[in-house]
């Protein structure tokens, strides 16, 4: 009988031992959540670099904005890289969840792009121009409008801009708010459009050679609205995530990103100040839209 009890205990350390092995196994797994272009494009890049430090990294595509917050939130998946802090903060306090910046990687400058009309300076009585219909991103394509001269808004409008808050439209543009994928389709419709840099990529635009004006890199916008890597509170720091973000802002992304996206995707260089303020500057507009 002793020797089928120690069969026995024998076969369950075993079977404890295989457990652990699996479940460390499977820590070493890195599942983020990423928009097509640039994102999951900047992350293949990051695979092999993970790999040389011994993490396996699981990239899962969405075109939307919606669902990768939800699956990071749920747990079921360990990150996202698809937004920008304000958005991400935006969309925390809409839907109650409870999702932070573990670190900035890189900015999209906003362009406007020809549509029917290749010029600003063309723009007639009533045109219309397209533009992103989320909180933050129409704030942003407001601002670039107003930077070029097309309207001028209210004083305070600033980052939480809406058309609401336009105060002089000397031409009388129609500002047609759409979801933001679908803007590049209305191009042929509309005399311009403003679009995020990476539906620009989607639609094989580049920002430096077919937009008509976009942000300039020392922008207040640039700063506030550096895309990151967004975790559940409590992971920021966690070695996966650490793991991650390290590879992400390694000088071999970096060079990747300078010669792959010709300014249409820009290295976010990070200072505690700058990085301090953008954050500020977001959170501020988060709580002014709340209010």
């Amino acid at each position: 009988m002793k020797k089928f009890a120690y069969f026995g205990l024998a076969l369950a350390l075993a079977a404890s031992t295989w457990s652990v092995t699996a479940l460390a196994d499977e820590d070493k797994t890195i599942t983020v959540g990423a928009s097509p272009t640039p994102h999951a494009e900047i992350l293949e890049q990051a695979k092999p670099l993970l790999e040389e430090q011994g993490w396996e990294l699981e990239i899962e595509i969405f075109d939307d904005y919606v669902i990768p917050n939800q699956v990071v939130d749920s747990g079921e998946i360990d990150a996202n890289y698809f937004q920008h802090v304000q958005y991400l903060n935006d969309f925390n306090e809409q839907h109650g969840t409870h999702l932070v910046n573990a670190g900035g990687i890189h900015y999209e400058p906003f362009g406007i792009y020809p549509g029917t009309k290749s010029s600003l300076d063309e723009l007639a009585e009533g045109d219309e121009i397209a533009v992103p219909n989320d909180t933050t991103n129409e704030a942003r394509a407001l601002l670039l409008l107003e930077a070029n001269g097309v309207i001028k808004l209210k004083e305070d409008a600033g980052l939480t801009a809406t058309v609401k808050d336009i105060e002089e439209n000397p031409l009388n543009v129609e500002i047609l708010e759409l979801e933001a994928a679908q803007v590049p389709r209305v191009r042929d419709e509309v005399a311009v459009v403003v679009l995020n840099g990476n539906y620009a990529l989607d639609a094989g635009l580049s920002v430096m050679k077919d937009s008509i004006a976009y942000e300039s890199s020392d922008s207040e916008t640039a700063k506030t609205y550096v895309n990151v890597i967004a975790v559940l509170e409590g992971n920021e720091e966690s070695e996966k995530t650490q793991a991650l973000v390290n590879v992400l802002k390694s000088d071999e992304i970096k060079n990747y990103i300078n010669e792959t996206y010709n300014g249409a995707v820009v290295p976010f260089e990070e200072s505690d100040e700058a990085a301090e303020a953008g954050t500020e500057a977001a959170e501020e507009a988060t709580e002014a839209v709340t209010e």
